[in-house]
């Protein structure tokens, strides 16, 4: 697959980020807008909640929805139309970032100051698990639920650790070194391999973006350019998990954002995939 036109489902928003399906609706995070919002396939909207830059999503075992809210590091939990807090990760990091992957145990795991792993367990205590990294991104893990697979974004490259039964990670491998690519988001099909995003490289490129599929190993077999656009994001999803929905936009952040003019630029699109999503999320 090389330079397909994917479908517009949702525009107005500002940044999107975190994008999970759960029953029957996408899920995300307008990051800049400060929403947490969902979306069903027909473009019908709800908000959910609102934050100061909520960033990564995921679902505990009862269904409750868990937000990760950067500058605050703090997890909260909606569940009932009710708010709480889940974990507070205030004197392990200095800011949450980006991602967030719970695992079907409520485990949750969540990128911290540009370089950390946390984990916080179902009950909300919460500690590193993976220290060092070139900007841990994206997360997702495997369908049995014993591999997490991570973006590194400044290292150009995937990662992958084995999941202890405690949650601890271990034995870390490279799934892909990615020369020139900034992996983003990230998620996983039925054949192992990971759709991810990738920002645009540098000034001069600024805004040209593009969704890949990446093969163990580092093999390229489908990109999805977004000219003139920031690839945020990938998450597979619909009722058979074949709709590729991305989040774009022409900016990175609000600042930029009132600079052109280009207010509420950001979107979800579309598109339909051969190979099923897996896993988490």
């Amino acid at each position: 697959m090389s330079n397909p036109e994917p479908t517009v489902l949702l525009e107005g928003i500002l940044f999107g980020e975190g994008p999970r399906w759960h029953e029957h609706r996408l899920w995300f995070s307008d990051m800049w807008g400060g929403k947490v919002m969902s979306v069903d396939l027909d473009g019908n909207t709800q908000h959910v909640a609102h934050f100061d830059h909520p960033s990564g999503l995921g679902f505990m075992p009862d269904g409750s929805l868990l937000v990760s809210v950067m500058h605050e590091r703090r997890i909260y939990r909606i569940a009932s139309g009710e708010t709480t807090v889940h974990a507070d990760l205030t004197k392990i990091a200095s800011e949450l970032t980006n991602d967030m992957v719970v695992t079907y145990e409520g485990y949750a795991y969540v990128g911290t100051d540009l370089k950390n792993v946390a984990l916080v367990e179902p009950d909300g205590k919460a500690r590193l698990v993976a220290e060092g990294m070139r900007g841990p991104n994206g997360m997702a893990i495997t369908p049995d639920g014993q591999t997490l697979v991570v973006n590194e974004t400044r290292g150009e490259a995937i990662r992958s650790f084995s999941i202890e039964p405690d949650g601890s990670l271990v034995s870390a491998e490279l799934f892909a070194q990615l020369p020139d690519v900034f992996p983003d988001g990230l998620c996983l099909d039925e054949e192992g391999a990971a759709w991810i995003g990738s920002p645009p490289l540098d000034a001069e490129h600024y805004g040209d973006g593009q969704f890949l599929r990446v093969l163990p190993g580092g093999e390229i077999t489908d990109r999805i350019e977004t000219p003139g656009r920031w690839a945020i994001a990938p998450m597979l999803g619909g009722p058979d998990r074949r709709t590729l929905f991305m989040t774009t936009s022409s900016v990175e952040n609000v600042t930029l954002l009132k600079q052109t003019g280009k207010t509420e630029d950001g979107r979800i699109e579309t598109l339909r995939v051969e190979v099923p999503g897996a896993g988490l999320p």
